[in-house]
């Protein structure tokens, strides 16, 4: 199933190592974050001010990619 918006951050880098590089590409601090287990996609785009269409899409490309 591709990553949803409504994905779990923790859950997306656990299930999907690919797409760490992309957290780190988009300067999302998630990668270790203790409230990465509670924020969604969504809620991290919005914490970060990064845009949600075009971060998803790069989620789902790194996962693609491997």
């Amino acid at each position: 199933m591709p990553i949803e918006d409504d994905d779990i951050v923790d859950e997306v880098m656990r299930n999907r190592p690919a797409t760490i590089r992309v957290f780190l590409d988009f300067k999302m601090n998630c990668v270790g974050c203790p409230i990465a287990c509670f924020h969604t996609v969504t809620d991290a785009c919005i914490e970060h001010g990064i845009d949600r269409s075009a971060f998803l899409g790069a989620l789902r490309e790194a996962e693609m990619v491997r």
